[in-house]
């Protein structure tokens, strides 16, 4: 397929604040954006045009397809059946594997194990006995978490003991579940990487996350990850997104267990979208993660990740968001409010990168 010229329609599944940064990056493209969600959100104040409908109506799908030139998602729980829908109208990038792959933790710890790469050790748990078991095999401390549906902390609960137990799946709704052992890490840090059309591939610099109660609190960039180890992050990205015939932005979360352990790095975590430990890309290079997601799913030329300035971005979480005012008078910061119309704890209200000179290459 030939590249998007610009005035043709990018389609966004979802209507959060991802896909209003999407429609942002589209627009200075000269695209336009058109969002089909089940409510309406954020991403509906800077779109060109929006669609409200469920994400189970194929049929309403598959009509929304037919009115733009390429379809990608802002979430990873987009059902798949409305992913083939659309799939059967336009070109959905990334494509339905990606989905298919992301939206189960176990069916996500399968896949990245198949190719070699390290994961924790985990277990399939679907009653107290496959629970009971597991932590024999695996040992504590342990994490239970609900195979679908979980972010930023939601769906899991710490196992410390076996006597944790007893309680543990009842704490996450007895749903379908997985076991994964402790991981004693240094730090975590994500790669963000885009790929195009043609399997090439450009990553930025490597971020140091930190968390607060399970939801990401700052991306600092640049880490203190060790050079060498850094290439092999990269490496593992390349590797999960190759496999997947990847087209897009691809996060991929990892652990540092130390630069002499057999494996320094243990994967974590993927996600099949722009994220929100690459949101400093918005104010510390010349092309952010958002453009280079439309470009890729567009058919453009990938532009490079270069880094201008270090950077460290905070999450605006519920209250926090009322320190706007405080944060815009900085002239050193960068303020990013997402137009959510209703601050609720543990909600991401926006988000702020400060920014200093380089200091390392």
């Amino acid at each position: 397929m030939s590249a998007l010229a610009p005035g043709s329609v990018i389609g966004i599944l979802g209507s959060g604040q991802l896909g209003r940064m999407l429609a942002v990056a589209a627009a200075q493209l000269g695209q336009q954006v058109h969002i089909y969600s089940d409510a309406t959100g954020p991403a509906f104040d800077v779109a060109s045009r929006h669609t409200v409908g469920s994400y189970e109506d194929t049929k309403a799908i598959a009509a929304w397809a037919r009115e733009v030139d390429v379809v990608t998602y802002e979430f990873e729980n987009v059902p798949l059946a409305a992913a083939a829908a659309a799939a059967a109208e336009k070109p959905v990038r990334p494509g339905a594997r990606a989905l298919e792959v992301a939206q189960d933790r176990l069916v996500e710890k399968q896949f990245v194990a198949s190719l070699g790469l390290p994961v924790a050790p985990f277990a399939t748990i679907d009653s107290d006995a496959d629970l009971t078991h597991a932590l024999q095999q695996i040992g504590t401390p342990a994490l239970l978490k609900t195979r679908r549906f979980g972010y930023d902390g939601k769906g899991q609960v710490r196992i410390a003991a076996p006597s944790d137990a007893a309680t543990a799946l009842d704490q996450v709704g007895r749903a379908p579940a997985i076991l994964e052992g402790f991981v004693d890490f240094e730090y975590e840090v994500s790669v963000i990487l885009v790929r195009d059309l043609g399997g090439n591939t450009v990553s930025y610099d490597i971020p140091i996350n930190t968390h607060v109660d399970g939801i990401l609190a700052t991306s600092t960039v640049p880490s203190p990850l060790p050079s060498s180890i850094a290439s092999k992050a990269v490496e593992i990205a390349e590797r999960i997104a190759g496999a997947l015939d990847y087209v897009g932005v691809l996060a991929v979360e990892l652990f540092f267990v130390g630069a002499d352990a057999e494996a320094p790095l243990v994967v974590n975590e993927m996600a099949p979208r722009v994220h929100n430990s690459g949101h400093w890309t918005l104010d510390a290079c010349p092309v952010c993660q958002f453009e280079n997601h439309i470009r890729a799913v567009s058919g453009w030329p990938i532009a490079p990740t270069d880094r201008s300035v270090d950077a460290v971005m905070t999450n605006l979480i519920g209250a926090d968001v009322n320190d706007w005012q405080a944060l815009a008078a900085d002239s050193d910061t960068c303020l990013h409010v997402y137009g959510k119309r209703e601050a609720r704890p543990g909600r991401k209200m926006g988000h702020f990168t400060s920014v200093s000179p380089k200091t390392q290459s």
